[in-house]
């Protein structure tokens, strides 16, 4: 039963992710290397601070190179029967690299895909874990405290062995990408044509009864109110990844993806030039994960 845990990195969502545990009931040592928000001064402190005979280091901070350094230091401070959990973006091969790394020394490794935002503190957040039968149910305690309220299956999966949660949220965030690109695509279509004169009020509508209602088009309607025409933020969308490895994955797989691959190449052109609809996506994202946004040139 984990009772008590560490989280390293204390950003938008890991701050978020630690309150919520803390609220459930988890204790939670947190560090970062922000002192003001840190709970120790090092990953040692962080490991020390743990109580046995299991102990449980969740790692959330960027991919790539960051949560490399991370999980190749806590190798040499854990022990064998400890778990780390990877919450971050990460590409799902490099989770089967490290997860070798760790088995080395009896460290068990559970990759974890996160969906949720900076909602997620309130609403809980969508987990897709890939790692052992006995990993994952040992650190249930802490899924269910991170979990949406509900039925487990709607909001949890252990989607299979290790780097499989990483591979399902790679999936998903493709799918974000082209259900982002409809709506913005749509917003652009309503404004494009003066026969339409409350776009904001027609989006609104859409939210109860309709096909395409979604929390995603309750964002777009949020992030509509506080700025009706994009006028104060650019059209420049950046990709965090997870849209080219779903299209790299297509193409290994001969798996015909043109809504998906099409919104990936749409985030490009908004690098080119001005775009309503991607003026939306970059809006959209800011609303859902707090994601960085440019100031519009006017």
């Amino acid at each position: 039963m984990v009772t008590h845990m560490g989280l390293v990195g204390l950003g938008k969502m890991g701050d978020n992710m630690r309150e919520r545990l803390r609220r459930a009931g988890i204790g939670v040592t947190g560090y970062d290397p922000r002192p003001e928000v840190s709970d120790v001064g090092s990953l040692a402190e962080l490991v020390e601070a743990l109580p046995g005979p299991r102990r449980v280091v969740w790692v959330m901070v960027p991919a790539g190179e960051p949560t490399r350094e991370v999980v190749s230091a806590l190798a040499g401070l854990l022990d064998e029967g400890d778990v780390v959990i990877e919450g971050g973006n990460s590409h799902y091969p490099d989770d089967q690299e490290r997860a070798a790394e760790l088995a080395e020394r009896g460290v068990g490794y559970v990759d974890v895909g996160v969906s949720g935002g900076v909602w997620g503190l309130e609403n809980g957040y969508g987990l897709m874990c890939g790692g052992s039968d006995a990993d994952v149910a040992f650190l249930m305690p802490v899924f269910d405290a991170l979990r949406p309220e509900g039925p487990r299956e709607e909001g949890f999966v252990h989607a299979g062995p290790v780097g499989a949660g990483h591979f399902a949220k790679m999936v998903h965030n493709g799918i974000e990408y082209g259900l982002m690109q409809a709506y913005a695509e749509g917003y652009e279509m309503l404004a494009a044509k003066d026969i339409v004169t409350d776009v904001h009020g027609t989006m609104r509508a859409w939210q109860r009864g309709t096909v395409v209602r979604s929390w995603l088009l309750e964002l777009m309607v949020r992030a509509l109110e506080d700025d009706p025409r994009f006028d104060a933020i650019d059209d420049w969308v950046a990709d965090s990844g997870e849209g080219r490895w779903t299209v790299d994955e297509a193409i290994d797989n001969a798996v015909p993806l043109p809504v998906i691959s099409a919104a990936l190449f749409a985030r490009f052109s908004s690098r080119q030039e001005e775009s309503p609809a991607m003026k939306a996506v970059a809006a959209l994202r800011q609303q859902f994960g707090g994601h960085a946004t440019k100031p519009s040139a006017e």
